[in-house]
């Protein structure tokens, strides 16, 4: 297949698509990268209907994406999962697709397919012209844009509940996503140098009382706003400070023993994916003072559901409440909100001595 006849694309997540876009167009500078348009109800409604009715919320909304994108033109899919079950869903995703009736290359890089030199040898395949220098360095690019935009909403999280002025936080964050696709390598430390100054400059208003909030939990679910019903900015127009370490620089970067190390007492083993990752995580919040834990993973989640027994044994004995919250294409979002306002005003009743225990 000859690169000029490439149209690439990829299921959404985030706002990490606008890191993807750059990384395939150095790749392939003569292709066509369709960027996946916005998960919307069509797509899960479409990736329902095309997926086994039990499996988990992010292989359905793949599939959405999958066929919007061929439907648009598409020729050329990738798909990778690392870390638990997802990672192997890919050749079952491809079957399904072409039972459809799509004809395209589908890249899996997952599990064993994710080495770098199994990764060259499909980028040549399929008419990859660049030096495996050129590879390193658009990985490179990924990487270090990835850690500046997860740093940023980071921050964000923290503080947009106590902006002087409605609105600085996204504008700015607007702002910083358009000027991170055209920075080189190089520049970005810098880059994100500056964008740091300007959040820090932000006017903020923080109450004396304040309720701060860790999200722990799946990493799908976590880090695409439309599967957890923009569920960060519902907190922060509550009035609630948000933290939330889970993000694809952690995928990227795993410290499996520093999540062991924080969940001692509670783990003796790995128990999948970033199970490990969601107690420790709970264990540290608990043990800075956070108000409560939302624990949030999509229905069916093997390694999130078997660590649900120990964030409860975590919430009894750190007395901190935890809320479990689990999506899937039938979650309602004003049942999610109900849920949301009690937990919350639980929470503040619970800091003013109104409730004495989870």
């Amino acid at each position: 297949m000859k690169e000029e006849q490439l149209v690439i694309s990829y299921p959404r997540m985030g706002n990490y698509h606008i890191l993807i876009e750059k990384f395939l167009g150095i790749l392939f500078p003569h292709a066509s990268i369709l960027t996946p348009p916005p998960m919307t109800a069509k797509t899960l409604d479409i990736g329902s209907r095309h997926s086994p009715e039990n499996v988990c919320a992010p292989f359905k909304n793949n599939i959405g994406n999958f066929v919007e994108v061929l439907d648009q033109g598409a020729n050329v899919v990738a798909q990778t999962g690392l870390g638990c079950i997802f990672g192997y869903y890919g050749e079952l995703q491809e079957r399904i697709l072409k039972d459809l009736g799509y004809t395209f290359h589908f890249l899996c890089f997952s599990h064993g397919k994710a080495s770098m030199e199994k990764a060259f040898d499909t980028y040549k395949k399929i008419g990859g012209k660049r030096s495996f220098g050129t590879l390193v360095q658009a990985g490179l690019s990924l990487l270090t844009g990835m850690l500046a935009m997860d740093r940023f909403e980071y921050k964000m999280r923290k503080n947009m509940a106590f902006e002087a002025h409605p609105g600085a936080h996204e504008a700015l964050h607007r702002n910083f996503l358009d000027d991170l696709r055209d920075v080189s390598l190089a520049k970005t430390p810098a880059f994100w140098g500056h964008y740091r100054r300007k959040l820090d400059n932000i006017a903020l208003h923080r109450p004396a009382t304040r309720l701060r909030i860790g999200l722990v939990g799946e990493l799908y679910t976590l880090m695409e706003p439309f599967t957890n019903f923009n569920l960060e900015r519902e907190l922060a127009e509550a009035g609630c400070s948000v933290s939330r370490k889970m993000n694809a620089s952690l995928l990227a970067f795993p410290h499996k023993a520093k999540a062991m190390q924080a969940a001692e007492g509670y783990l003796s083993r790995i128990p999948g994916a970033n199970g490990a990752d969601t107690v420790g995580q709970t264990v540290t919040y608990a043990k800075q003072g956070y108000d409560g834990i939302i624990h949030m993973k999509s229905f069916g989640c093997t390694p999130e559901i078997n660590v649900t027994p120990v964030l409860n044994q975590v919430s009894r004995d750190l007395s901190i409440p935890i809320l479990h919250l689990s999506f899937d294409t039938h979650t309602g979002e004003a049942g999610l909100q109900t849920r949301l306002e009690a937990f919350v005003d639980m929470l503040q009743m619970r800091k003013s001595g109104g409730v004495l225990s989870c």
